[in-house]
């Protein structure tokens, strides 16, 4: 049997209320050369059990078990263990992909076979999607008020082999997808895709609302603080200053201003 072109991974933990639509999403997609991938992380209400049912009616769609609890980041990464796709696309079993989602994505990767990854990103007047950038105009952009590198997992589309190359995520709790973007952007092309491709749940059981606002951003300041003065990172000393007038114009938490000493450090020694 061939490999599919792109694996779907769905993660789950008491998501009884939400998967179903999750899932029919993906099976009712006008792209059909895909595996589903959902991986239950030992939820304790109905969701394997939906989970299951699917597996049984469509071949596509493979339902694997954790012995454990991981959490989120670690079975994002064990899902994609389980991945025979060139690409890994991520959809969260609360979330919900529009008809042609997986079309496009995959499709606008096909026509850039150097990039590492896909983003979903809103338009920019200046030249049709998709498009690709490099490394260093992804890092501008991003800074420049696209926010390319703060999306969640669902606006993404990986290369597998890249994916794996990079080690994944980490593992680290709430971060591990801004932590991952700046590392495989920093190392690889990545494809501008046209936006609103799925449509990313808000509800009150959702995880990212267990912390408080201050310290989800302090995490977020030490990934940026870290991905700057990396040895690799993509911009150069020009870049760096501009980036920091950027930081200082949209007025950032106090806290990362402080920490830009390091970064001036590190440039401007």
């Amino acid at each position: 049997m061939n490999s599919p072109v792109v694996s779907v991974l769905m993660t789950a933990y008491n998501r009884e209320k939400y998967i179903s639509e999750a899932t029919e999403s993906v099976l009712s997609d006008s792209y059909t050369d895909f595996e589903l991938i959902i991986v239950d992380d030992c939820s304790k209400d109905k969701t394997l059990e939906i989970a299951r049912s699917f597996e049984m009616k469509d071949s596509r769609v493979r339902v694997y078990v954790n012995e454990k609890n991981l959490g989120d980041y670690p079975n994002r990464s064990k899902a994609a263990s389980y991945a025979n796709g060139k690409y890994i696309k991520y959809l969260d079993s609360d979330d919900f992909i529009y008809y042609h989602g997986l079309e496009v994505m995959v499709n606008s990767m096909e026509r850039f076979p150097e990039a590492g990854f896909g983003m979903l990103s809103r338009g920019d007047y200046v030249s049709p999607y998709p498009k690709v950038l490099s490394p260093r105009e992804t890092y501008l952009e991003h800074f420049d008020g696209y926010g390319h590198l703060n999306r969640a997992p669902g606006s993404a589309i990986i290369n597998l082999k890249v994916f794996k190359e990079l080690n994944g995520f980490s593992g680290r709790n709430l971060i591990g997808d801004v932590e991952f973007w700046f590392k495989i952007a920093r190392a690889y092309p990545m494809v501008k895709i046209c936006d609103d491709l799925y449509w990313p749940r808000s509800h009150d059981d959702q995880q990212k609302d267990s912390i408080s606002g201050d310290k989800y951003d302090a995490l977020r300041i030490e990934i940026v603080e870290n991905a700057l003065t990396n040895p690799q990172c993509p911009l150069t000393i020009e870049d760096i200053g501009f980036v920091i007038k950027l930081i200082k114009k949209n007025k950032w938490k106090t806290q990362f201003l402080k920490n830009l000493s390091k970064v001036k450090k590190i440039f401007y020694s």
